[in-house]
């Protein structure tokens, strides 16, 4: 954490799904690097910053643009990975200077203890969705998939993609936003009052009640014709919080 004072804000962004097919959100995220973050001290990227990853050998022109730019940063930047993204491995971050963070993760800034969370492991009530993640999870999976030729990887995500956009399609849209229950099991098991994450496309502040104290929830949302960012700044009572966006041309 630099100590500079013209550097005291730590900036937090998700839900990018970063495409070829949608260039005004890569060109809306390289402003963002270029303008947003000259008072940045920090960089954080919790999730579906890649609309999908299928391993750190796809050096198309798209990814290898994004790396470019991830790199000429000069401030701490960690990323976590998504539902999509899962397969960001160790040649990535080398290639960015990113550092990989554990879901979940939890940091201090001014002070204050923050969850850091993509989201969708607090969505239990999409049992088959948790299903999905668990077996794509599994690093046998992972070794099998990645030995695959890239082009036999990129048929077999879009036949993934085709399949959960029909699952969202038909399931009820409460069992896609988190279950209250899961919120508050692991903001107490980490012993923390603050919590950020992404994934539901549902940005807000939500209050949470815990046995040690009122908490927060901050949600972050995707970039569609919205940018969204939360910021986390130094104050005379401690860390503030604040959840922002703009607006993609």
């Amino acid at each position: 954490m630099t100590n500079d004072p013209e550097r005291m804000h730590h900036y937090f962004i998700s839900d990018l799904h970063l495409d070829p097919s949608q260039p005004e959100i890569r060109d809306a995220f390289v402003h963002f690097l270029q303008n947003q973050l000259a008072d940045a001290a920090s960089l954080y990227i919790l999730g579906d910053f890649f609309e999908v990853w299928l391993g750190d050998d796809d050096d198309d022109a798209f990814n290898l643009e994004i790396i470019a730019n991830l790199k000429k940063l000069t401030i701490p930047v960690y990323i976590m990975h998504g539902n999509r993204d899962f397969l960001l491995g160790d040649k990535f971050c080398q290639a960015t200077n990113c550092v990989l963070l554990a879901d979940p993760t939890v940091v201090e800034l001014f002070g204050t203890q923050f969850l850091l969370m993509h989201g969708d492991s607090l969505c239990t009530r999409d049992q088959t969705y948790m299903t999905t993640r668990k077996a794509f999870r599994d690093p046998l999976f992972q070794k099998d998939f990645l030995s695959k030729p890239l082009a036999e990887r990129k048929v077999f995500a879009q036949s993934i993609r085709d399949q959960s956009k029909e699952h969202m399609q038909g399931s009820v849209e409460e069992i896609m936003d988190v279950t209250p229950e899961e919120v508050i099991a692991e903001m107490e098991q980490h012993g923390v009052n603050q919590l950020i994450h992404g994934h539901t496309h549902r940005p807000a502040h939500h209050s949470v009640k815990l046995s040690h104290g009122q908490g927060s929830r901050y949600v972050m949302g995707d970039w569609t014709e919205l940018g969204w960012y939360l910021v986390v700044s130094d104050s005379a009572s401690g860390a503030q919080v604040a959840l922002k966006s703009f607006r993609i041309a």
